[in-house]
């Protein structure tokens, strides 16, 4: 059995648990050379990637993390955030989703709700 396993990050340094998550739900299968582990950061379009020098060292963080963890990061600019992540998921065969909690989880305008409606069937971690 295989996992491939999405972090969906910010730029924040408390993303680290998120990662963290992420390497242990890997763990928790036996590894049979086909499972991944992906940290992806999508910045909107109308967003600066990096609004001041703390937002790099943020990036640089998360890529020392990844890089620590045998874990992929990518960082995308996007119009559409949630179908970003959504096709990079598709794209990569993504089995389970881990994302920080949002205080409107339960409505179905809210981030994960939107994000749970690209990605029927893949289990979404908070």
């Amino acid at each position: 059995m295989h996992r491939n396993v999405l972090v969906c990050v910010t730029q924040q340094k408390t993303c680290e648990n998120l990662i963290r998550l992420g390497v242990k739900l890997l763990n928790e299968v036996s590894y049979d050379g086909n499972s991944n582990l992906y940290v992806i950061h999508v910045v909107n379009e109308k967003d600066k990637l990096l609004y001041n020098l703390s937002d790099g060292d943020a990036i640089e963080y998360l890529f020392e993390i990844t890089k620590e963890v045998g874990a992929s990061l990518v960082v995308k600019r996007s119009k559409d955030v949630i179908q970003t992540i959504a096709d990079f998921a598709l794209e990569k065969e993504i089995t389970h989703v881990v994302i920080g909690s949002s205080n409107d989880q339960d409505s179905s305008k809210s981030f994960l709700g939107k994000l749970k409606r690209k990605l029927f069937g893949v289990e979404i971690i908070m």
